[in-house]
């Protein structure tokens, strides 16, 4: 693998942003000299541009993670309104995934068709629109249609904002900029489901697409009052319809196969299989015609940085356990420990607290200090935070489940920013765009796998929960026999008995089996510890900047 972290080499990519007057080569903006960055990019917003650019591009990226869990909540009164099974509801989320996440490695070459700034304010009046429709839609067809729209017009908004946040400050202050641009990204997925589930239960569902119609108009008026003068440098090149076609056919088979895999049963599934074997030969195939292209849609060369390899690969396999842990811990107590779906995002609320107050103070540090020691403190903190969990039992209380939700927030200030800085180190400004856009296609595409392996896990350890448990029911075990007794007296017939009996097996096999989920994440977590070693400790901040830019 390459070294081109330490010397930031371009590998002859064109530059990618407008001339904003004469700067010198790796000055305040950290702009390193070399190939790729003979083109200045502007200077850093200052005063209320800053505050109010920072505002809208953060309203933007919160707004667009939101409606990604928000939906999830409301799937039966969504399909109870519309006619349809819950099983056919599944393709509101599916639909929206699937299309997000063809999209969002199409960003690098968007923003050179098209510019960052005018792309990023399309898309967020293009969402807005799909999002009316989308509260409009009065059939699932209407509606999967209009979340298609809105799924493919987001892809661009989450790596852009980061883009364009970066840009709005100076070097020294990048850290601060990652850490709000972080505060929106990992705290929406847990407001959304409370959110979702207070709007469908005390309005209607289509408000939780209304919502976005203001906060989107506001973020883009905001956006472009402020950073139409600094748009980036568009270049017009070729079309690359082989690269497009190859990256619709095999992110849509694996989206689509990762979000009724459970449903159908897996690869006993013939249709599972179908769409595993379109996945993987089209992505062969794919990452075959990407290298050898000249123009690729996707910049896969990007891989070869190892800060980028190590960064992003274990960004998302992190990313992908702590998501799937965060689908899993309200489904635990919505189904079997009588939560309401307020109550469940209640009881997941206060990881926003350390978060929002530790993040600003990770930021701003960021670059003092190694953020490899950073991300290490992240990981640790998640191992006790998911060992502390697997220990959870029927007769957990309310307290005793958010302490550890509390000191998640901890985990998640010094997890998202120090290895996003890693991940993007020595980046050049022309190629930002691309390599943020990468970055999130593969969290976001670990995400959707970590969401769907956690959730099968747990449906299979707990048939072997209940299977153990159930046993002694067959041997004639005393407790058992008491227990159909005492409710045999208390009125209910022996199929009735049995029912209740069956209920709190099941109740237990659910529960240890999320034990065993959150028991062996952690494990993962401090594994995954060596793989940010792996990476090259960027510069300090203040520390000179190399020929090709180490950032």
């Amino acid at each position: 693998m390459s070294d081109s972290l330490d010397t930031g080499a371009a590998e002859g990519r064109a530059p990618g942003r407008s001339q904003a007057g004469p700067r010198p080569p790796g000055g305040p903006s950290g702009v390193p000299a070399g190939r790729g960055a003979d083109i200045t990019p502007p200077a850093p917003l200052h005063g209320s541009a800053l505050i109010l650019g920072t505002l809208a591009l953060s309203l933007a990226t919160f707004m667009n993670v939101l409606d990604s869990s928000i939906a999830n909540v409301s799937l039966p009164a969504i399909s109870g309104d519309l006619g349809v099974s819950t099983t056919q509801g599944t393709w509101v989320i599916t639909s929206f995934g699937v299309a997000n996440a063809i999209s969002v490695p199409l960003t690098g070459w968007l923003t050179q068709r098209f510019g960052a700034v005018r792309l990023f304010t399309a898309s967020v009046l293009l969402f807005v629109l799909a999002s009316w429709l989308c509260g409009f839609a009065h059939s699932l067809e209407m509606l999967v249609a209009c979340r298609v729209l809105q799924g493919l017009v987001a892809g661009p908004m989450i790596p852009l904002s980061q883009t364009l946040l970066l840009a709005s400050y100076p070097r020294e202050k990048a850290g601060t900029a990652l850490a709000l641009w972080g505060m929106t990204t990992l705290v929406a997925p847990v407001v959304g489901p409370l959110l979702g589930g207070w709007i469908t239960d005390n309005v209607s569902w289509p408000w939780i697409f209304y919502i976005n119609v203001p906060v989107g108009l506001l973020a883009a008026f905001l956006t472009w009052s402020i950073y139409r003068k600094r748009e980036t440098q568009i270049k017009k090149l070729p079309i690359d319809g082989v690269g497009l076609a190859l990256l619709v056919v095999w992110v849509g088979a694996l989206q689509i196969m990762l979000d009724k895999g459970k449903e159908l049963d897996w690869f006993a599934s013939g249709e599972i299989q179908l769409l595993g074997v379109t996945a993987l030969i089209g992505f062969v195939v794919f990452v075959i015609w990407e290298l050898t292209d000249k123009h690729p849609v996707v910049d896969l060369r990007l891989f070869a940085r190892r800060n980028f390899a190590f960064g992003a690969i274990t960004l998302s396999i992190a990313y992908g356990l702590f998501f799937g842990n965060v689908v899993l811990l309200p489904l635990w107590l919505q189904q079997w420990m009588g939560y309401t779906a307020t109550s469940a995002g209640m009881a997941l609320a206060p990881v926003g607290l350390l978060a929002i107050l530790l993040s600003p103070v990770v930021g701003r540090n960021v670059g003092r200090f190694d953020p490899r020691v950073m991300a290490t403190f992240a990981f640790v903190m998640f191992a006790v935070v998911l060992g502390m969990r697997a220990n959870f039992t029927t007769q957990t209380d309310f307290a005793t489940i958010m302490v550890p939700t509390l000191l998640q927030g901890a985990a998640l200030a010094f997890f998202f920013i120090p290895l996003t800085t890693l991940t993007l180190s020595g980046i050049t400004p022309d190629r930002i765009a691309a390599a943020a856009g990468l970055s999130n296609f593969v969290r976001i595409t670990a995400g959707a796998m970590g969401t769907s392996i956690s959730t099968t896990l747990w449906e299979n350890r707990a048939t072997l929960h209940h299977h153990h448990l159930a046993e002694r029911l067959a041997q004639g075990d005393p407790v058992a026999g008491e227990s159909l007794a005492r409710l045999g007296a208390a009125g209910l017939s022996p199929e009735q008995a049995l029912a209740q009996i069956n209920r709190l097996i099941d109740q237990q096999a659910f529960t240890r089996a999320a034990d065993d989920i959150f028991l062996a994440s952690a494990v993962l977590f401090l594994l995954l510890i060596g793989s940010i070693w792996l990476t090259r400790r960027p510069p300090r901040v203040g520390a000179p900047v190399d020929a090709g830019g180490a950032h």
